[in-house]
């Protein structure tokens, strides 16, 4: 399933270009062996092996080298069938990329991931600050999301007891103040998507995560939040919408993980014209506002009532 999705989601005159390549150069390689098997067959006959029958060593070397072969052979069948089942597998949960460090190569695949992706009209995303997911210009969704018509984030409240929790988990030398300017940089980022005309909407959670989710068109990102790591050291994990049968894999289920998050009336929806949090009800209707961690006050009001916590904890 896993490639012949992502060869639908890139270059098609690539994707054509490359098949033909390769059953060319299936065919050129059967047509060689079969013309090199008589000549083949008669230097082993006629002269490999009446030397070999008249040294002993030759032949001891001949039999080392050919169970060698043999050996590799079998090891390398193994391996295919092994690899086979797991690829197998892969494709049924619609696994199609794995990060397990940050690397200068990872970043290069993930690049070339979403190059391949076509254009995105949606884009939903739940994660902690934001910053090492789309606010930082050397993130990875920092420029597919400026060509995304609606944009749905949910951050963590940088003023929420969750967030110290997390905070305090981390490293000392990462703030609660960091983290609370890493949600501003990415408020700053969005609010400026909205200036492009975009169609932008933003919520905060009070509760620490499970999941980090990124859905962009049929694909979907998704990090575990462990407790005492940052996100950005985490596994990282990309699964495509199976269309045959979308049944098949994980998209559905943390796309539909997001949207349950974002139907929950208990998180509020951040105004970018006020800075503040509107809270409402389960049939739409406001019911109060507050200030939110970007607020200009919301800052006074964190070093006032928490004045020992600011040197402890990390940011994602």
């Amino acid at each position: 399933m896993n490639e012949p999705l992502l060869l639908q989601n890139g270059n098609p005159w690539w994707a054509n270009a490359r098949q033909a390549l390769v059953h060319v150069s299936i065919a050129v390689l059967a047509v060689g062996i079969a013309f090199s098997l008589p000549a083949g067959s008669q230097y082993i006959l006629y002269q490999w092996w009446p030397k070999v029958a008249e040294d002993a060593n030759l032949l001891i070397a001949t039999e080392i080298a050919l169970a060698a072969a043999l050996l590799l052979l079998f090891n390398v069948v193994r391996m295919a069938w092994g690899n086979r089942h797991l690829a197998r597998i892969a494709g049924s949960a619609a696994l199609v990329y794995v990060r397990e460090k940050r690397s200068w190569l990872a970043r290069w695949r993930e690049r070339r991931l979403v190059k391949r992706l076509p254009a995105v009209r949606d884009a939903y995303i739940l994660t902690l600050t934001g910053f090492d997911t789309f606010s930082n210009p050397a993130s990875l969704l920092y420029e597919p999301l400026k060509n995304a018509y609606e944009i749905r984030v949910m951050l963590l409240n940088p003023v929420a007891r969750s967030a110290q929790r997390r905070v305090d988990s981390l490293p000392r030398e990462v703030t609660l103040q960091a983290f609370a300017m890493e949600v501003e940089a990415s408020i700053a980022y969005l609010a400026g998507l909205r200036a492009l005309g975009r169609k932008v909407t933003l919520k905060f959670y009070e509760q620490e995560p499970f999941w980090k989710v990124a859905v962009l068109g049929d694909h979907v990102w998704v990090q575990y939040c462990h407790s005492g790591c940052e996100m950005k050291r985490e596994p990282e994990y990309v699964f495509a919408q199976n269309r045959a049968d979308p049944r098949l894999g994980f998209f559905v289920p943390f796309y539909m993980y997001f949207l349950g998050q974002w139907s929950d009336p208990a998180h509020p929806l951040y105004d970018f014209d006020t800075r503040e949090l509107v809270y409402r009800d389960e049939l739409g209707r406001e019911t109060r506002r507050a200030l939110s961690g970007a607020h200009p006050d919301a800052a006074l009001l964190r070093a006032e009532s928490r004045p020992r916590q600011l040197s402890q904890g990390g940011s994602p």
